[in-house]
């Protein structure tokens, strides 16, 4: 028996009734086409709605008088897109890591990380352009994680996903009181990071996403690997250690996908909240507890949000702009509100 034989299923199947099933079995198949659809939707809206909307054709038009506010939008689209489904992915990776549903991918003190590092950055090395800040913040997003999972390691039973989350919680708070204390004896830096800080797609050239580019890439291919060790971990250690699973080995690759996917999104985009906590739980609503089907589903739908938050965003306000980290909050709170109660309801 191999890893690839079993399925997590519900727990108790005779619980949920023949109705559950047959509803999941139609939400699976149309899943697919309905999250497509709300993508392809949401790049085109991104790309042609804004202070200056623009005709679609503008976009394939090189001679069309819009070309040019088009192409530059396409060029923030793309980078909506790759953050949120990063950011998707993330936290469908850190739930199934941490068997947490409120978890995302701070828990792992990745934004604090990435956050200290711009700072720290700014105030001593006189960093000032993107691309700097995206190497700096995928540098502190890492030596974060590593510190959370060598404290995590410490003691009886390794890293288990409880002295995760406690060890995570603990270094998030201790990085964002220094990241404060540095911000408030620097004012300069202050107004430097002010900017990285809010959460944003706008003003970010496509150099800043190529920069970023392989460690998402590295970071969806290690996600995708992982699907089978989620599932493999969802049964409990000493399950997968019959199945001949190394869980502490499983566990740090799932981590190091998590650093790569959600330290280079916070780095290009700056923090953005919600979105890995939300989505992959509307996601799971429709497709199960399968990680080989929650992963994908939730990176497209991650991008489709963001692409959508950044959108509304422009036009919300006019004439300013709402960022999207912003937006991201807006529309993620109340589902975070309903989880908390769902949780508290549910007794975990």
């Amino acid at each position: 028996m191999t890893v690839a034989d079993v399925r997590v299923t519900d727990p108790d199947p005779h619980a949920s009734g023949t109705g559950r099933v047959a509803t999941s079995g139609r939400s699976r198949r149309w899943l697919p086409l309905v999250a497509v659809l709300v993508l392809a939707g949401a790049l085109v809206c991104s790309a042609t709605i804004g202070a200056a909307p623009v005709p679609v054709e503008a976009l394939w038009t090189p001679g069309h008088p819009d070309h040019a506010i088009a192409a530059a939008r396409l060029d923030r689209t793309w980078l909506a897109a790759a953050v949120g489904a990063a950011l998707a992915l993330a936290g469908a990776l850190m739930q199934g890591l941490t068997r947490n549903p409120i978890a995302d991918p701070g828990l792992l003190g990745v934004n604090a990380g990435a956050s200290m590092a711009i700072v720290l950055s700014i105030s001593f090395l006189g960093a000032s352009t993107l691309t700097a800040y995206v190497w700096f913040a995928l540098l502190g997003a890492a030596v974060a994680a590593l510190l959370v999972h060598a404290i995590a390691s410490l003691g009886r039973g390794g890293a288990s996903p409880v002295k995760i989350a406690v060890a995570g919680a603990a270094v998030t708070a201790a990085v964002t009181s220094a990241t404060s204390g540095i911000l408030l004896l620097d004012r300069a830096t202050l107004q430097s990071y002010r900017f990285w800080a809010v959460g944003t797609v706008g003003g970010r050239g496509l150099d800043v996403l190529l920069t970023g580019l392989p460690f998402l890439l590295a970071g969806l291919v290690l996600a995708i690997a992982g699907s089978r060790l989620l599932d493999a971990l969802a049964l409990g250690d000493d399950v997968a250690r019959s199945l001949g699973r190394r869980t502490a080995l499983d566990r740090a690759v799932i981590g190091l996908a998590i650093v790569l996917l959600a330290g280079t999104a916070t780095a290009l985009a700056g923090p953005i909240a919600f979105v890995g906590l939300v989505v992959p739980h509307v996601v799971r609503t429709f497709v199960g507890p399968d990680h080989r089907r929650l992963l994908p589903w939730s990176a497209v739908v991650g991008a489709a949000l963001v692409l959508l938050a950044d959108t509304v965003g422009r036009v919300a306000l006019p004439p300013t702009e709402v960022q999207v980290g912003v937006m991201a909050a807006v529309v993620g709170l109340p589902f975070f509100l309903v989880l908390i109660r769902h949780t508290r309801a549910g007794g975990l």
